[in-house]
């Protein structure tokens, strides 16, 4: 019976975090749970005895891929990334090009606002200490950063990269991650003096 319990939670972990990555590509919308459990090695019958909606699928993936998304910042900061590592590693081409490992926040922001219930207070929360977050990375090298500059951080940041990965123009996705990694630079304050 144990054996069946760890089985079971190891087969719901998996949907959850496959549906997570899937949700990044194409949208919540853009899921299918037949395709999902498939991808899972699991019967399409077999999704209910792991989730009692679909509804309940989404809110735990969504759930599931914020925690990937803060999971990276952290390992960054512990890695000792400041604020201008964090920016550059967000606005570069790696992370354009791989929506499904990326950031929730620019994949799913055009899809927030029809999120009800569970999915859209997890999305709320995300934000709420991403805010914090980075108004603490801003601090670290400009004592004057406000909330505001924090809230220019995130929104330009999940803003550029969805419009950088929706352009079919590779030049000008380029531009856009650049141009906006180089103005979110100079909220962390002025460049310090050469020999300091």
């Amino acid at each position: 019976m144990g054996h069946s319990r760890q089985d079971k939670a190891a087969s719901h972990d998996r949907i959850v975090r496959i549906a997570a990555g899937r949700f990044r590509e194409a949208g919540v919308d853009g899921l299918s749970v037949a395709g999902l459990m498939q991808e899972a090695g699991l019967t399409h019958g077999g999704f209910y005895r792991h989730f009692g909606s679909r509804d309940d699928l989404v809110a735990e993936a969504l759930d599931e891929a914020l925690a990937q998304s803060r999971a990276t910042v952290t390992a960054a900061r512990e890695a000792g990334a400041g604020y201008d590592a964090i920016v550059a590693g967000y606005l570069s081409p790696g992370h354009r090009d791989a929506p499904g490992a990326g950031c929730a926040v620019a994949a799913l922001a055009s899809e927030a606002g029809r999120l009800q219930g569970r999915p859209r207070e997890a999305f709320t929360r995300h934000i709420e200490a991403s805010l914090d977050g980075f108004l603490r990375l801003l601090r670290e090298t400009n004592p004057a950063a406000t909330r505001a500059d924090a809230l220019l951080a995130v929104t330009a940041m999940a803003g550029a990269l969805a419009i950088a990965r929706g352009v079919s123009d590779p030049a000008l996705s380029d531009e856009i991650l650049q141009g906006v990694r180089e103005k979110l630079a100079a909220l962390a304050g002025p460049a310090p003096s050469p020999g300091v």
